[in-house]
């Protein structure tokens, strides 16, 4: 069952389900689920690997960061691959996961977010990848709502989170076991 909006309000005020959320989010919220924003945007450089034990992500570059009180337009390159971290941390709960979709006017323009779930255990800022698939630039704002995060109820037993990624570290600093 997808929360609604009064009991997701609830968990942000008791749990801190959901931090750092935009005014218009925490007091007039569209559909059953959140708004989120991006903070931070990375350029991709160089090779990764994923094997069956083992995994390193390509370097980062930040070339952007939203500042309060400033702003940060910046232009995403046509058939360009980027990294995006929300401004928003989440804190999961045992018996609930999360889904992130991209907001409308992005496809509409032909750009891309790659979001995906959040599992129960789940702490820290978000990660996903952002895709320019034009054959001309996109301008993009700093701080912009990008992607819309639902929440689920986990009915029965799951099992937490425990993998590396928790915190929302954005990149990998050298190959590394995965767990």
């Amino acid at each position: 069952m997808i929360l609604g909006i009064k009991e997701l309000h609830r968990l942000v005020k008791e749990k801190d389900l959901v931090t750092n959320l935009s005014e218009r989010e925490l007091e007039n919220p569209e559909g059953a689920g959140f708004d989120l924003r991006i903070g931070e945007l990375y350029e991709i450089s160089g090779q990764g690997f994923l094997g069956v034990t083992e995994r390193e992500t390509p370097e980062m570059i930040l070339i952007a960061k939203h500042e309060k009180g400033k702003t940060t337009e910046v232009q995403l390159k046509p058939h360009t691959y980027y990294l995006l971290k929300t401004m928003e941390d989440v804190y999961m709960p045992e018996n609930l996961l999360a889904i992130m979709t991209p907001r409308s006017t992005l496809f509409r323009s032909g750009v891309y977010v790659f979001g995906g779930q959040v599992p129960p255990g789940y702490q820290g800022g978000l990660n996903m990848g952002i895709y320019n698939y034009r054959e001309t630039d996109f301008r993009l704002e700093m701080g912009a709502r990008v992607v819309h995060i639902m929440f689920f109820e986990v009915k029965g037993e799951g099992n937490l989170y425990r993998g590396q990624w928790q915190g929302g570290r954005v990149t990998t600093d050298q190959k590394e076991t995965q767990v």
